[in-house]
């Protein structure tokens, strides 16, 4: 008997085998061959991965390649326009369905919208699956039909749809396709291709020093590294963590608490039904559950505005913002960073207090104000930031020293190994106060009062700034009462 054709799958921001909808879809048409495509942004117009997005994704990348392996299916790694790419390798494999699971912002769409299209006018099946979200954007919708802008109602909306979906723990999401296999791997092979995509900073053609040790040391990229995590995390809700559980630690930076799922649930290692679902079984109404889930669900509204707003890291949602006197270069970071990553010291400072100077004090967690520093300097060294301190941070950054958010954006999108496109602009419009369901402006986070509050013993701060209360210790580069009052000036000049 012939072996079937073999179905083609193409990999994006699902690097797994559990619980995806689309791999399973192409194991039931025949033999897999799964195929990565690093896009050109030059012909795609898809925003580039920041250093430590590119770190992550290599890494999960080459442990996808041995559980693929395992099933004897080959992961081919490429470079360049999928237009081309994808039914070009469906020709020469002689694949007759290829899938892919969803993406939500327009330039990926429209992108894949045209390879669907190519893919069929040739011949070849092509059908696309839910992708990295908790339910579809366009499922979630008003009385009136409109999508959401606000967080509350989106949130109940959302968590009626899953819980009728998902229920409360009973679906197997863990298993994999017992049919999945393929004609046979070459991980050597594949390997070799991954690392001609340059993507680490060791790399001979990116000629930068290698700054990921730190990201070594905290984390486990991969499927299995996922899971493990969920796992940890599940283990400290029940047995619960010091004297709050995840619902009042999570505010506490120094608290081991918080999931830290973020970058796998950004890289598609894990579903989000997955971690629903197994949060979920534990015990559905419980505080601890109850406020993980909200978070869970704070991700997928930030898809949803991105779906329906998708210059989102580019323009102010409230345009009155648009007349706010940030400061703002938009070339500063390209500029900073074109002798390598570390782009922490401006090369356009000029004078003591242009805001340049301000800028590379803030990234380099040099500003003289302990939990701000703490929080900058945690995130060069792990690519991670706790949330509670990014949002002072981020506070810190718009209000306080008068910078556009866009510089944050820009800065967290090049250093986070989970920054998303939705998740970072749609949070940086939210602290910035221009952005839908926003903190209110006049909400100007104290980063004294904050520490006070979320490290009383200054555990979190003397991790990550040894030397503060010493001499060595610079003064603040800001008063916080006056750029508070000069920040609220400035925002009832726009009011008015």
């Amino acid at each position: 008997m012939n072996e079937k054709a073999p179905a083609l799958f193409w990999f994006r921001d699902d690097l797994r085998i559990r619980h995806n909808e689309a791999l399973a879809a192409a194991a039931a048409r025949g033999p897999v061959i799964a195929v990565h495509v690093a896009e050109d942004p030059d012909t795609t117009g898809v925003r580039p991965l920041g250093g430590a997005a590119r770190w992550w994704l290599h890494q999960s990348l080459s442990r996808l390649i041995g559980s693929l392996a395992e099933h004897g299916i080959p992961l081919m790694v490429l470079r360049g326009d999928p237009r081309r790419l994808i039914p070009e390798l469906a020709r020469r494999t002689g694949a007759t369905y290829v899938s892919w699971s969803r993406r939500y912002h327009r330039p990926q769409r429209d992108l894949d919208a045209e390879v669907k299209e190519l893919l069929r006018a040739a011949g070849v099946e092509a059908h696309s699956f839910p992708g990295h979200l908790l339910a579809e954007p366009w499922t979630i919708a008003t009385g009136q039909g409109n999508p959401y802008k606000v967080y509350t109602p989106f949130s109940r909306t959302l968590r009626g749809v899953v819980q009728g979906d998902i229920g409360s723990g009973q679906v197997h999401l863990e298993k994999i396709p017992g049919n999945l296999h393929g004609p046979g791997a070459a991980p050597e092979s594949s390997l070799a291709e991954l690392e001609s995509l340059a993507l680490l900073p060791s790399h001979p053609s990116r000629r930068e020093p290698d700054w990921t040790r730190g990201l070594d040391e905290a984390w486990e990229p991969g499927e299995e590294g996922a899971w493990r995590r969920l796992e940890a995390f599940l283990d400290s809700l029940t047995h619960g963590v010091g004297k709050q559980g995840y619902a009042e630690g999570r505010d506490f930076p120094a608290m081991a608490v918080t999931s830290r799922l973020s970058p796998h649930l950004r890289f598609g290692e894990i579903s989000p039904q997955a971690v629903w679902s197994a949060a979920a079984a534990l015990q559905d109404d419980a505080p601890d559950v109850t406020v993980f889930h909200n978070e869970l669900i704070w991700r997928d509204f930030a898809w949803h505005r991105l779906y329906h707003r998708p210059d989102l890291a580019t323009v102010n949602v409230r345009a009155n913002f648009d007349a706010f006197p940030w400061s703002w270069d938009a070339g500063e970071l390209a500029a900073s960073t074109a002798g390598g990553r570390d782009g922490r010291r401006s090369i356009r400072a000029a004078e003591p207090r242009d805001f340049h100077t301000d800028l590379s004090a803030w990234r380099c967690g040099t500003t003289g104000i302990p939990l701000v520093d703490a929080g900058m300097r945690e995130l060069w060294a792990t690519g991670h930031m706790h949330n509670r301190v990014r949002m002072v941070v981020g506070s810190l950054l718009t209000k306080n020293l008068g910078i556009h958010w866009r510089h944050g954006e820009e800065w967290f999108w090049d250093t986070l190994v989970d920054a998303d496109p939705a998740s970072n602009a749609f949070n940086w419009q939210w602290v910035a106060g221009c952005g839908d369901d926003a903190a209110p402006y006049f909400r100007i986070f104290n980063p004294v009062t904050q520490a006070k509050r979320f490290d009383p013993d200054n555990t979190y701060i003397s991790t990550w700034v040894p030397e503060h209360g010493g001499s060595g210790y610079p003064a603040s580069i800001v008063d916080l009462r006056e750029s508070r009052a000069t920040a609220l000036a400035a925002y009832e000049g726009i009011r008015q």
